[in-house]
């Protein structure tokens, strides 16, 4: 492929890979060309690992999760072998999507509605009707030509299911790196070291690239501007109940968004290679009745050390590059699911710690409620500005995009971790450098 040009599918050119990122910003293509996002299906989100759901949400034989993968439906279903298999959504002999639901349970086997081939839930193929029409035809019941097609790679982490569309590649743990830890924490703060999915979904359409979604996640420059009425509205209720004693839970996770910019500069970013980061805790550990629940149950099963030792990992928001971020203090998980190069579908789950108090969940309840809620006080403050950044770049009004606060003066360990001020873009940066390492790399 020649270095100055490439060509999409549209037969179109497109602008080399290697001149729309530079170390302090990027071109603004990258966000509104649909020929550049046609590559980022194949080459990112058709070479990385991605995020399909969790081993909880498929707890029996025949549950199924569906979800995508860039372009490609698959669907995550618990097969009889006990295991879960990630298999793309098409029957292999016309063609019809198997699954129609966003979830539920086929049954013992998988029945295509259009002429009732039935397959295990493996994907294998168990039967056909009228079968003496085959006979003495090329059509084999044991060729894996006509069973589902399995994802050519899948592996679950402490029960959380990624898939590769590439044959080959580095593996899951590799991939993940030193943003296992987010992981592991996520769960080794259960005291019976599990979680599993639970309170349902949102799902959030945003009119912008997924990037922006993504690049604002650990931005902690934005909160006390984007916020600032949803900060003001919190305050003013608590002036109004006028009791002077603590705020309550609800009002302080919206309040804690104005804080000012000497205590977001003092929190930790850390990044590292492949795109993936985290910034450290907004909330610390707090001393409530809730809380201290979730310790006791944490120190009746792992003693007061280890317990202090799980609960000291602070991290805010956890980015996995390219398709999920965790929340390990409040139990959630966002999904990012790019559609169009304007268009990004967003899944906010909620997680039950095994083992911890009931009402340490609801509180990641009221906390998903409150702040990734589409009818929140805080979340439609950023699906408006991600709309108003997708608008403004479609102008022109420049070509690039600054991405230079702290630039240069983030730290590397040489191992692939990077570590920088609370409000370095830092992660940005980072970012892109493997949105260019992903796009710049031959098919």
């Amino acid at each position: 492929m020649p270095d100055i040009l490439l060509e999409d599918r549209m037969t179109r050119q497109l602008p080399a890979i290697d001149t729309l990122v530079e170390p302090d910003r990027v071109h603004k293509s990258v966000y509104v060309d649909p020929g550049l996002f046609e590559l980022e299906m194949d080459r990112i989100f058709g070479r990385a690992w991605i995020y399909v759901g969790h081993e909880s949400q498929i707890p029996n034989v025949g549950d199924y999760h569906q979800a995508l993968i860039g372009r490609e439906a698959v669907v995550m279903v618990r097969g009889d072998d006990g295991k879960p298999h990630v298999l793309f959504n098409r029957c292999p002999h016309k063609g019809a999507k198997l699954l129609a639901q966003p979830c539920g349970n086929a049954g013992r086997f998988l029945r295509c509605p259009f002429h009732g081939w039935n397959f295990r839930c493996d994907g294998r193929l168990l039967s056909v009707p009228a079968r003496e029409g085959y006979e003495d035809t090329r059509f084999d019941l044991r060729d894996p030509a006509f069973s589902v097609r399995r994802v050519p790679r899948q592996q679950s982490y402490r029960g959380f299911v990624f898939a590769s569309l590439a044959e080959d590649g580095p593996s899951l743990e590799e991939f993940l790196g030193g943003i296992r830890l987010t992981l592991d924490n996520f769960c080794d703060r259960a005291p019976e070291g599990e979680v599993e999915v639970a309170g349902g979904v949102f799902r959030v359409w945003q009119r912008s690239n997924w990037k922006i979604f993504f690049e604002n996640l650990n931005d902690t420059s934005h909160p006390m501007v984007t916020h600032e009425s949803a900060v003001n509205a919190a305050r003013a209720e608590y002036q109004h109940r006028g009791d002077g004693g603590q705020m309550p839970f609800q009002l302080h996770i919206i309040e804690g968004n104005g804080e000012p910019y000497d205590f977001w500069g003092a929190l930790e970013m850390v990044a590292y290679d492949r795109g993936h980061s985290y910034m450290g805790a907004i909330f610390t550990p707090p001393t409530d009745p809730v809380s201290l629940g979730h310790q006791a149950a944490l120190e009746a099963v792992h003693g007061p050390e280890k317990a202090h030792e799980i609960l000291s990992v602070q991290r805010h928001n956890s980015i996995i590059y390219p398709s999920c971020a965790p929340h390990t203090s409040f139990q959630q998980l966002r999904v990012i699911r790019p559609i169009a190069v304007d268009r990004t579908l967003v899944e906010i789950y909620t997680f039950r710690l095994k083992g911890a108090p009931e009402d340490y969940f609801q509180r990641s309840i009221t906390y998903a409620n409150i702040v990734n809620s589409p009818s929140s006080n805080v979340m439609p403050d950023d699906i408006e500005v991600y709309a108003r950044v997708q608008e403004g770049l479609a102008t022109d009004g420049g070509d690039w995009v600054s991405l230079h606060r702290e630039a240069g003066r983030e730290q590397g360990d040489g191992n692939g971790r990077y570590t920088g001020g609370g409000l370095s873009e830092l992660p940005m940066r980072n970012q892109f450098r493997a949105w260019a390492e992903y796009m710049g790399e031959e098919a």
